[in-house]
């Protein structure tokens, strides 16, 4: 296990550790309570430092691996144990793809859940992941650019990643100089890499606006590394909307939903991997029944299931983030596809679509963030809405709004997991209901 020691410590204890939890750390139970140690497997016995208190239990760190449990495997990273991107590379295949599958399951049994069809999970490959979201900070005239150390602050300078593509592993030098000249002492950055169809599109948030010799800089970043788009923004509140400016811009940087070509804003979302991207899309489809007329898209964003559903049906997408929905209505109208997608700006977390609304659809799409969707659910339920698919990154959340829906009158006719995350407590879910 590389784990830098931390100072000081509470009390040690031995432990047997029982099985792999929900958030990736293996757990024991002492005195009727979980005791959460990460890097751990079924198995393990270890001596572990109590560091503090965990929802429901108790944190600690391994100190001593006393005796191996199965399926424990050598971490193929040497950024493991430290970086918190990844919190299962100790694991062998076989446990791994169990463990996540089984993520699922105890999601929804936890919710009553019982007897829903799960699909295998399907998973994608190394260095496939298309965008990547890196700290940086300058300290002592030292710049460091990677991920945060887990439940740290402290950022990890990355040298490689297993996940990520080659193309945005290239970035990491370019980036670094041009961040050196950037930030001064003692500040932070945050930056989100892109791959596009047009090139590298990347977004620096930063708190100081760039002067003239940082502006230098980034134009040779841009230049360099034969970046699509280079912008920056200043580092903002919470739900402050700031546009960033762009610093330079070589080529468009687009991508293609369907058949229809989108510019997304700078640093938007779109799908971490292109091959999950297919599978999640082809799961959309699929649980669209033939012959519909008209489909809300909820949570629409720039696209990524509006344009293509909209080959079968007519379109309300609707988004809460503006640059997203514009990204979406420029490029259906540039696709002549005004007549099929309507769009709405509409933060659906403070004022869903209610029930008399949604029985205007055949059926609805929503894709929300990690919070789930409890109230649009709610309104769902209540709604005549014949066919649902819900795609989301939180099993737990999933499982929430599938029992409203269940409660409502919906079937859970299937799901299908999918690993966009590898290594991470992260899996993607595609679940299709009907009445």
């Amino acid at each position: 296990m590389r784990r830098r020691a931390r100072k000081g410590g509470g009390r040690q204890i031995e432990l047997v550790i029982e099985a792999i939890g929900a958030r990736g750390d293996g757990y024991a139970t002492v005195d009727g309570q979980p005791v959460f140690v990460p890097f751990t497997v079924a198995g393990d016995r270890v001596l572990a430092r109590v560091t503090g208190t965990h929802a429901g239990g108790v944190r600690a760190e391994a100190v001593e691996l006393l005796d191996e449990g199965p399926g424990r495997a050598p971490p193929p990273c040497p950024h493991f144990g430290l970086c918190g991107g990844c919190a299962l590379q100790h694991l062998d295949e076989a446990h791994y793809v169990d463990w996540k599958q089984a993520l699922v399951g105890r999601a929804l049994a936890q919710r009553g859940i019982m007897d829903a069809p799960i699909e295998p999970l399907r998973r994608v490959g190394r260095q496939s992941r298309r965008r990547m979201v890196l700290a940086a900070a300058k300290h002592g005239g030292r710049l460091r650019l990677g991920l945060h150390e887990r439940a740290s602050h402290t950022v990890i300078d990355l040298e490689t990643c297993l996940l990520v593509t080659p193309g945005l592993l290239a970035l990491l030098p370019p980036l670094r100089t041009a961040l050196q000249v950037l930030l001064a002492d003692g500040e932070t950055a945050d930056v989100t890499a892109s791959e596009t169809d047009g090139g590298p599109d990347v977004l620096i948030l930063s708190r100081t606006e760039p002067g003239l010799a940082a502006r230098q800089a980034l134009a040779e970043l841009a230049q360099a590394a034969d970046l699509a788009r280079l912008s920056w923004g200043p580092t903002v509140r919470p739900g402050d909307a700031v546009a960033p400016e762009p610093v330079a811009i070589r080529r468009p940087p687009t991508l293609r939903f369907g058949d229809v070509v989108v510019e997304p804003p700078p640093g938007g979302f779109l799908q971490p991997t292109a091959e999950g991207e297919k599978l999640l899309v082809a799961a959309v489809l699929a649980g669209v029944p033939a012959g519909v007329g008209r489909v809300a898209d909820l949570y629409a964003g720039c696209g990524t299931f509006t344009f293509p559903m909209v080959r079968q049906c007519r379109v309300h997408a609707v988004e809460g983030d503006d640059a997203a929905l514009a990204a979406l209505w420029t490029a259906a109208r540039r696709a002549d596809l005004a007549g099929r997608v309507s769009v709405e700006d509409r933060d659906l977390a403070r004022e869903p679509l209610d029930a008399a609304e949604l029985n205007a659809f055949d059926a609805v799409i929503f894709d929300p963030p990690r919070i789930g969707a409890r109230d649009q659910a709610m309104a769902l339920a209540a709604s005549t809405v014949p066919a649902v698919v819900a795609v989301s990154c939180n099993p737990a959340t999933f499982a929430r709004d599938a029992r409203i829906l269940i409660d409502g009158g919906y079937r859970l006719a299937e799901v299908l997991p999918v690993d966009q995350f590898p290594w991470s407590d992260h899996v993607e879910l595609v679940g299709r209901f009907s009445r």
